[in-house]
C-alpha cells in the first residue's frame, strides 16, 4: 500500500513539474516574441498584436503562480501522516473507483489500477473528507463504499 501511495506522489509531482516546464517554454517565446522589433508600416496591427501576446503572457503567468502553489502543496503530501479518515494525502480505494486526495491531476495508473488525483477542494474529495473505511458516500447520483483508505 506505501508503495502504491509513494508511486502516486511521485507521478503528482512529475504532473506538476511537466507542466510548469511547459509554462516556462510558453513563456520564453512570448517574451522573445514580445521583443521590440521594428514597426514597419503594421502601425496599429502592431500594437494589437503586442497587446494580445501580453494578455497571453499574462494568462500563463497567472497558470505558472498556480502551478507553483500545487507544486509547494505535492510537496507537503508525503509528510501527512496516515489517518483512519480520509483526509489530505489519502488514498481512497472504493467500490467503484480509487482516489488519491492530493491536487488536480486527474487520473494516474499506478500497477494497473486507476488512481483519480484529486484536490482537496474537489467535489469528490469534499464528499469523502473525514469518512471511514466502511462509509457510503454519494457522487453522481452513484453510492459507493470506502474498502480501504491508506
Amino acid at each position: 500500500m506505501k508503495e502504491i501511495k509513494s508511486k502516486l506522489i511521485k507521478a503528482s509531482v512529475e504532473y506538476v513539474e511537466s507542466r510548469i516546464g511547459r509554462f516556462n517554454e510558453t513563456m520564453r517565446e512570448l517574451e522573445e516574441a514580445l521583443k521590440p522589433e521594428s514597426r514597419s508600416c503594421m502601425g496599429d496591427k502592431y500594437e494589437t498584436s503586442r497587446a494580445m501576446l501580453h494578455l497571453e503572457f499574462e494568462k500563463v503567468s497567472g497558470q505558472m503562480e498556480q502551478f507553483n502553489t500545487l507544486r509547494k502543496t505535492a510537496s507537503l503530501i508525503d509528510k501527512q501522516p496516515v489517518l483512519s479518515k480520509v483526509g489530505f494525502g489519502s488514498v481512497v480505494k472504493t467500490t467503484t473507483s480509487n482516489y488519491f486526495i492530493a491536487i488536480p491531476a486527474g487520473e494516474i495508473k499506478v500497477e494497473e489500477e486507476s488512481f483519480y488525483v484529486v484536490g482537496v477542494n474537489s467535489p469528490v474529495a469534499r464528499e469523502l473528507m473525514g469518512k471511514e473505511e466502511g462509509d457510503a458516500f454519494n457522487i453522481n447520483g452513484k453510492t459507493s463504499t470506502i474498502k480501504k483508505i491508506f
